[in-house]
């Protein structure tokens, strides 16, 4: 004689339980097929939301964090600094890089390679490890080594490993002198990083030029004539500031303009981009909200009522000797098998939808590199999400049918 529910040790009754629960689903398959249907109709359009607006954020996030100059509050106006002052920079909550700079007009110089190729007026951009602007171009300048921007690069007809010559001019005692210092190409920055034709040269190099146009000698640019002055004091008319990332800019920002020093930074363009990201979200959370209130109105009413259809059925179960831990473990495996059958044919649909939006995207320049998708991560949580629900239904229908009682079946025997 077989064992009653009850009495099957805990294993075989949670077979037999899942047995039944799959057998009735089956049996039932249209009513299931309609309720998975109705499940899938609230998922993969959620999912393809949400994939649209991670894919929107994320470009945007990726191109503010590929671009450093994002990352720059730039000094508008000109002081007298010293090291101390820059140590105290540094020491800023959320500055990544600082770097003294000349005054601006120590900041030019001539870049020659032949009588055909030369440029007048270069930019020098005073650098050091760990400089933003220059972790794409595989070298750091050092010495008489310069790292040169894409546009002087082209025009000069130069690349990694070429020699050129770096000339300033002066005018002391009313008689224009040139020094010349020969420099090496040891990187060039990719054409995005710096649209304008510089060079990015190390900062006691700048600190040379700049002594040199305040007329004191300068044996390395080959000027061995001046004004000596053992006590020239180093001092910096600016500094080239980046923040750590883009949530230390305005902090950045705000410490610097505290001490009186007027700033620029593309803190607007940041914070457009946090205000898309709280109302894409806010949009998504009502869409979402709604979605699942009426997912939750939808499986609970489904479920009852298939309860309500089969009250026989249960009043059987409970007469075999299923009790009430039976009972809800049977709705809760229907339940359960139904969502994750529709959050697998949710997640399908969802892959086929991205597939098609990423395909119409990329052809346009509107939305370029824009593209739907979600991590793993985000499946996981849109998985927990839909169970949680799918939790929410097994409590109603689970109360429902603890309403049922093993005479019912007698009755409508």
């Amino acid at each position: 004689m077989p064992l009653p529910p009850s009495a099957m040790p805990p294993m075989s009754r949670a077979r037999l339980i899942l047995r039944l629960a799959l057998q009735d689903l089956w049996h039932d398959r249209y009513v299931s097929l309609c309720i998975a249907a109705a499940l899938v109709a609230v998922i993969a359009p959620l999912l393809l939301l949400f994939g649209l607006k991670h894919g929107v954020i994320s470009q945007l996030q990726r191109e503010l964090l590929d671009d450093p100059r994002n990352l720059e509050v730039r000094m508008l106006t000109s002081g007298s600094y010293d090291e101390a002052w820059l140590d105290q920079v540094r020491a800023l909550p959320g500055v990544g890089f600082a770097i003294g700079q000349t005054r601006s007009l120590n900041t030019q110089a001539d870049l020659l390679r032949d009588r055909r190729h030369f440029l007048e007026g270069v930019e020098l951009v005073p650098s050091a490890p760990g400089d933003p602007m220059l972790e794409e171009a595989g070298a750091v300048p050092e010495g008489d080594g310069v790292v040169l921007s894409e546009p002087a690069a082209r025009r000069l007809g130069v690349a990694a490993g070429d020699t050129l010559t770096l000339a300033a001019s002066r005018r002391l005692d009313d008689r224009p002198e040139r020094g010349r210092l020969e420099v090496t190409v040891l990187g060039v920055l990719p054409p995005a990083r710096f649209p304008r034709p510089a060079a990015f040269i190390d900062l006691p190099l700048l600190i040379e030029l700049e002594r040199f146009r305040d007329g004191h000698p300068s044996p390395r640019l080959g000027v061995a004539h001046g004004n000596r002055r053992d006590d020239y004091p180093l001092r910096y008319a600016r500094a080239r500031i980046f923040a750590s990332d883009d949530e230390a800019v305005a902090g950045v920002v705000a410490a610097l303009e505290a001490r009186h020093i007027d700033t620029a930074s593309r803190l607007a363009e940041i914070e457009n981009v946090r205000a898309i990201n709280r109302v894409l979200g806010l949009i998504f959370g009502v869409i979402a909200i709604t979605a699942l209130i009426g997912c939750l109105a939808s499986m609970a009413g489904a479920f009852m009522a298939n309860i309500d259809r089969k009250r026989r059925e249960y009043a059987v179960l409970r007469l075999l000797g299923f009790h009430k831990p039976g009972v809800a473990a049977y709705v809760a495996a229907q339940v359960g098998l139904l969502t994750l059958v529709a959050f697998a044919a949710g997640l399908g649909l969802f892959a086929l939808g991205s597939a098609v939006f990423n395909r119409a995207l990329a052809s346009s320049h509107l939305a370029a590199g824009v593209v739907s998708h979600i991590t793993v991560v985000h499946a996981l949580i849109a998985l927990g999400l839909t169970l949680a629900v799918a939790l929410l239904v097994t409590a109603l229908s689970v109360a429902r049918a603890f309403g049922i009682q093993p005479a019912e079946s007698l009755r409508e025997a």
